[in-house]
């Protein structure tokens, strides 16, 4: 036999406490506003680093990119590390190249580019594009050993 506490209990699961129901997405998810900006800024840097792949395909077979929100920042007074792309004293950027883990198992080289330093140096989605392909082509050119002109094909 159910009680009041248990109606209570199953009508408070379905239910917010104010009794408005349960709160649903306020875009479909095929819309572009439903990306969160962390999704929307892992599509830039796909669209960014198709043609650079397109190009590039071979050569980067043994390179990841990958998205973190923000630079670990250290203040040790030491020199810069090599392979990061600064802008004055926070990193936009940087190349892992490839070695060992602590477990003794080989890594792949990597380029992780910093969201929220980039974000915040873009004065529109638009700029923020370009910039994202610029720090691209600079940490791509310093992998290869070239220089960032014959990345871009110029």
């Amino acid at each position: 036999m159910a009680t009041a506490r248990d109606y209570r209990q199953r009508r408070r699961s379905r239910r917010d406490r104010h009794g408005r129901g349960l709160r649903g997405t306020l875009y479909p998810a095929t819309l572009p506003a439903a990306a969160s900006r962390a999704e929307r800024f892992d599509a830039l840097v796909l669209d960014a680093l198709e043609p650079i792949e397109a190009r590039w395909r071979h050569e980067l077979t043994k390179l990841d990119v990958a998205v973190d929100d923000v630079p670990e920042v250290r203040e040790n007074g030491h020199a810069p590390a090599d392979g990061v792309l600064h802008d004055g004293a926070v990193p936009l950027s940087r190349l892992v190249p490839a070695g060992v883990d602590r477990t003794g198992l080989p890594t792949r080289a990597r380029i992780v580019l910093y969201r929220r330093p980039l974000e915040a140096r873009a004065k529109d989605p638009s700029e923020l594009a370009e910039l994202v392909h610029d720090v691209l082509v600079e940490q791509v050119a310093g992998y290869l050993g070239v220089e960032p002109d014959v990345i871009e094909g110029e």
